[in-house]
């Protein structure tokens, strides 16, 4: 993820008077609310009425705080947290809307299908998505900018060989969180073991015993899938590449913009500044290649110092076209601007008042601390751990919480079972880092299904990587496969 602001010195509110049933009950009615109202609107929940269902289960919540003597002062601080906390994301969100105008109306976004489907086919995509989005993924340590960038082109690339959405989303997370989960440059990376008091690199090394598996498996689903999958409807490719040469100038310049942002990244410029330099470089890239669809966008005739800054600010902060003669094409030329953003940024809103609500009223530290209780074996601890981490990252709506909280609460837990530190960072991250993109209320998920195009439920069956890791992380727990000890005798 990208949004740098660590949160180690979140204070857990608890709350002696709650009990694990009244914890819960915001948790259970904000699930049957949200089941209910998908049910009725469908894909238009996200339009606005999924926000209100949020903002309804925060009342739940707020309810059962008022019972248990919870003042609303203290709930609103805690709301205000939140907010606070994710005004960072909010920003890159915005910046990411404005970068994927401005790199449509240059062709650098067309270039990166151009050039893709010519490399690719249906057989190998999916797999090469995989390793491509690891790759830039690793080199940046986020997630965030890999979808932004790499991502929104295989998608494009992916649709014109007949890929399905989902599929070719899933691929592109799969890789984006392998990268995000082991870069050191990755918050989330140095944040686990800064909970759990162990070392980055150790957390790094030891990550891989069940990181590498994961993703072997990841990789040979996606193969398989490659092998079997039916793309006879698929457009002629041939017919595609035509229509971008005639539409736009593509050349290999272009890449120059992304491989900046790539460095910029990689040497540790803040995200925000970076994607605002990719988005202006894109700006510019558009005036000087492709002059006629900047006119274009305004409808002028020639291009102007006016007409030029009207028709890239329209490309930063509305929804864009760029018009083809193939219909394909017409629909992936399309880009949404900081506007098309503005849902994404509402649900993450209203996620982080709910989860205020529910850490202000100690529920948060409740279901963790119940959790902590069914640990009665070594494995028992882990798969508490995996349960906290996921029932965080549903509540709290919070990557960040979904580490922090479990990483301070059950820290003495594996010191008093004499495990290592790197046992539960390596928990952490392979259930609440990468689980985090599976929960469309979730700023991660939000996030990336607003950038790519595809909704959490279309991707979730096709990211393998992110809800394979927990339940590989229980596999080694359950056979005590590598389980680190405190003492150097011996790792079992």
């Amino acid at each position: 993820m990208d949004n740098k602001e660590f949160r180690q010195d979140e204070n857990i509110v608890t709350n002696k008077e709650l009990n694990i049933w009244e914890a819960l009950i915001p948790v259970f009615a904000l699930v049957a609310m949200l089941a209910y109202n998908v049910f009725v609107f469908g894909d238009d929940a996200l339009s606005g009425s999924n926000q209100f269902i949020l903002l309804l289960g925060g009342a739940v919540a707020a309810i059962v705080g008022f019972k248990n003597k919870v003042s609303y002062k203290q709930m609103m601080d805690e709301v205000a947290e939140n907010v606070r906390s994710t005004s960072g994301a909010l920003l890159i969100l915005l910046m990411v809307g404005a970068l994927a105008g401005t790199w449509l109306v240059s062709g650098i976004i067309p270039a990166m299908i151009y050039y893709g489907l010519q490399i690719l086919n249906p057989t190998i995509f999916l797999a090469a998505s995989v390793v491509i989005c690891a790759i830039i993924s690793v080199a940046t340590g986020s997630s965030w900018t890999t979808a932004a960038t790499v991502g929104i082109a295989l998608i494009g690339i992916g649709e014109a060989l007949g890929v399905s959405l989902g599929m070719s989303a899933g691929a592109v997370l799969s890789g984006a969180y392998f990268g995000d989960k082991l870069s050191p440059l990755s918050d989330t990376t140095n944040l686990a073991p800064a909970m759990a008091g162990g070392n980055l690199f150790d957390h790094i090394k030891y990550m891989t015993i069940t990181t590498v598996p994961t993703i072997i498996v990841t990789l040979i689903v996606f193969i398989i899938i490659g092998f079997s999958i039916d793309t006879s409807g698929s457009t002629d490719v041939a017919s595609i590449l035509t229509s971008i040469d005639e539409t736009l100038n593509i050349t290999p310049l272009l890449f120059i913009v992304p491989i900046v942002v790539i460095v910029l990244i990689v040497k540790k410029t803040p995200p925000l500044m970076a994607l605002l330099i990719g988005s202006l470089l894109g700006a510019v890239f558009a005036l000087i290649f492709q002059p006629e669809v900047v006119m274009g966008i305004t409808k002028a005739n020639t291009l102007t110092f006016e007409s030029g800054y009207k028709g890239i600010l329209k490309a930063i902060t509305q929804k864009t076209t760029i018009p083809t003669s193939n219909e394909i094409l017409s629909d992936l030329f399309k880009s949404k601007g900081m506007e098309g953003m503005l849902n994404t940024i509402w649900l993450i809103i209203c996620a982080m008042v709910f989860g205020g609500i529910m850490d202000g009223i100690g529920a948060l530290s409740k279901i963790s601390s119940e959790l902590l209780k069914m640990a009665k074996s070594t494995f028992g601890l882990f798969a508490s751990t995996v349960g906290s981490c996921l029932a965080l990252n549903v509540t709290a709506s919070d990557q960040y919480l979904a580490i922090v909280i479990p990483g301070k609460m059950f820290k003495k837990a594996y010191e008093d079972r004499n495990l290592a530190p790197e046992n539960l960072s390596r928990t952490l991250e392979d259930s609440g880092t990468v689980t985090s993109v599976l929960i469309p209320w979730n700023t991660c998920g939000a996030y990336h299904s607003s950038v790519l195009g595809v909704g959490v439920g279309e991707y979730f069956m096709y990211a393998i990587f992110n809800w394979l890791s927990p339940i590989m992380t229980l596999i080694f727990a359950a056979f005590s496969i590598k389980i680190k000890q405190l003492s150097a005798k011996t790792a079992v």
